[in-house]
């Protein structure tokens, strides 16, 4: 831990939050116990050809009967917040109607042990696992999906809302609209303009409905929405590619961004689309309720040229070489994290931000000690924390830091064989390993809560 990234740790607020973040189909396994219903993610899954090794989430990391030794590991880290998600099918297996009381008592007894831990628990409502039988019904492309999901979070507010303030309605609406159902590399795998729009408009109107749902139940919460922006560079100054990198950014950012803070959908976009949005009245002042904090999964930047023949927004992505990338190829760009968060304060006024989810896959090596020394992660974690306490003397309202990932885990379409955890997990034991990445971001907390501490004295 370099005295530089210590000095860093002085920028950020003395209730800063320090993180760690999961999702539910990806760490709970435990898929057909206790009533849990199907989601898409099940179907997606066991489809053979879409999931690498023909890998499920049907064990996972069994986080559903190991969710005490991981609120230990979490101890450990010394983290100070746990964003994890509600799997919707657990709760209410049909999407609707009946409500599995099993699912939710485990939620139930999930919050309260992370309080007696001294964990502040973050719920999101939906990472991804659309019932399947909502699916059956229309899914993200029709508007009773939107109602069903308002429904859905009145009843987990109303089960937890007496200790859980702290609220997320939706991940990446990005991913569930553009993977899952323009290019369909993700459930339900769909490659249809004209859905993927609709699911678009529809998942911003059930993050509306959702909104209303908590803060009846909730008075007094903090609610938020999770979106994974990434700054899009033109390749060249040909004027083409710079259209290209507006359009991109449009479809990645601004698409997004720009219903949530009362502008309506970018114009641009509309016309590129095509698509006649399901506009009812009442709709955009809904999805536009005012925002308690705004969060941002930020791991990448996109430098993208004009592609006239692909599909919409008409930007491939063009790869540049002799820049460090992760196993996921993905660029490592901490700068685009500091741009993506004074964008977030500056141009579109947020209260509040937090880095919701940052990380870095890499082919970890286990050391003859069983240990797992992992360099290129530490750095990895290190220089975006820099970056954000550059964002923070730079004015941004930053409050919280959650690592992607407290675990090792099922990695959707990539299966098990992209490793983001703070803590190794051997799939074939389910034993736990913290990382040196997960000491170095424990040692970072520490020296952060003494630093507090000192000058609070």
């Amino acid at each position: 831990m370099t005295e530089h990234l210590v000095d860093d740790l002085a920028a950020f607020p003395a209730d800063f939050l320090w993180g760690v973040a999961t999702a539910a189909y990806q760490i709970e396994g435990g898929v057909r116990e206790d009533g849990r219903g199907p989601s898409i993610w099940d179907t997606y899954c066991h489809t053979p050809g879409k999931v690498a090794n023909g890998d499920t989430g049907d064990v996972a990391c069994d986080h559903y009967h190991r969710w005490r030794e991981d609120i230990a590991l979490m101890r450990e880290l010394g983290v100070t917040a746990y964003r994890f998600s509600i799997a919707w099918p657990r709760v209410v297996p049909l999407g609707d109607g009946e409500v599995n009381r099993a699912g939710l008592d485990f939620y139930d007894r999930l919050v309260d042990a992370l309080l007696d831990a001294g964990i502040t628990p973050f719920p999101t409502l939906y990472h991804w696992d659309l019932p399947q039988a909502l699916q059956d019904r229309g899914g993200w492309p029709s508007r009773q999906t939107a109602e069903r999901f308002g429904e859905y979070a009145a009843v987990v507010a109303g089960a937890l809302g007496d200790r859980v303030r702290d609220w997320a309605t939706l991940n990446e609406p990005f991913c569930t609209a553009w993977i899952g159902h323009l290019q369909g590399q993700m459930a339900p795998g769909l490659a249809d303009l004209t859905a993927a729009v609709r699911a678009s408009y529809h998942l911003h109107l059930g993050h509306g409905r959702a909104v209303a749902a908590i803060r009846a139940a909730v008075p007094d919460a903090r609610v938020g929405i999770v979106t994974n922006l990434s700054p899009y560079e033109p390749a060249t100054d040909r004027e083409a590619d710079r259209a290209a990198a507006v359009r991109a950014d449009g479809h990645g950012n601004r698409w997004w961004l720009d219903p949530l803070h009362g502008r309506g959908y970018p114009p641009d976009m509309v016309e590129v689309y095509g698509v006649e949005l399901p506009v009812r009245q009442g709709d955009l002042a809904a999805i536009a309720a005012p925002l308690d904090w705004l969060g941002l999964n930020y791991y990448f930047r996109v430098v993208v040229a004009d592609d006239p023949t692909g599909q919409a927004p008409y930007a491939r992505p063009v790869y540049q070489p002799g820049v460090p990338r992760t196993a996921m190829d993905w660029e490592v760009y901490p700068g685009g994290l500091e741009a993506m968060l004074v964008r977030l304060t500056q141009e579109y006024g947020a209260r509040r931000v937090l880095v919701t989810e940052n990380g870095a896959a890499y082919p970890d090596t286990v050391g003859p000690d069983g240990q797992v020394d992992d360099p290129e992660r530490t750095a990895y974690l290190a220089a975006h924390l820099a970056a954000c306490a550059r964002a923070v003397r730079r004015g941004v309202p930053l409050g919280g830091y959650f690592a992607w990932s407290l675990l090792d885990n099922f990695e959707w379409g990539y299966g098990y064989e992209k490793r983001f955890g703070l803590v190794r997990v051997d799939y074939a034991t389910q034993s736990r390993t913290v990382k040196a990445s997960g000491r170095q971001y424990a040692k970072l907390i520490a020296a952060h809560q003494r630093r507090t501490r000192g000058a609070l004295r």
